[in-house]
């Protein structure tokens, strides 16, 4: 989670909304993504998407079976369907996300007799995602 941190204060560094993203397999990091909708004025270019897409690349498969995907904010649906869609073993994330999470905040994608289940672990050094968030939003408001 500590790396998906470093990932979620480039998109900070850029304007984007501080979220970041690693993928493991076998212990290794095999992608890496972080928020770029605004930079790329791309709907899909949020950080699990970019990873996701990144590691399907690396294994040459769809399947992210047998991998664990780390993320600093809660999933969103599109976020959290493409896991399912996935086949993704593990997602572990940091802060909830009152407004549009698909794990407990506001529904939960998870939840239902899909084809394949996604085990979950949420709270990981969620203070600490959380902190960037806050403090994102607050220069922002400071800005305008």
């Amino acid at each position: 989670m500590r790396e998906a941190l470093l990932e979620a204060e480039k998109a900070g560094a850029i304007g984007e909304v501080p979220v970041g993203c690693v993928i493991v397999k076998d212990g290794e990091i095999i992608a890496r993504g972080y928020n770029r909708r605004e930079t790329t004025e791309h709907v899909f270019n949020h950080a699990e998407m970019t990873a996701i897409d990144a590691a399907c690349r690396t294994l040459g498969t769809w399947r992210l079976e047998g991998c664990t995907l780390y993320v600093t904010l809660e999933p969103c649906v599109m976020c959290a369907g493409t896991m399912v869609q996935a086949r993704l073993t593990r997602l572990v994330y940091g802060a909830r996300e009152p407004k549009s999470g698909a794990h407990r905040s506001v529904i939960d994608l998870f939840d239902h007799p899909y084809n394949h289940q996604v085990d979950i672990e949420e709270g990981v050094l969620a203070d600490e995602s959380a902190a960037l968030l806050k403090g994102f939003f607050k220069d922002l408001r400071k800005r305008k």
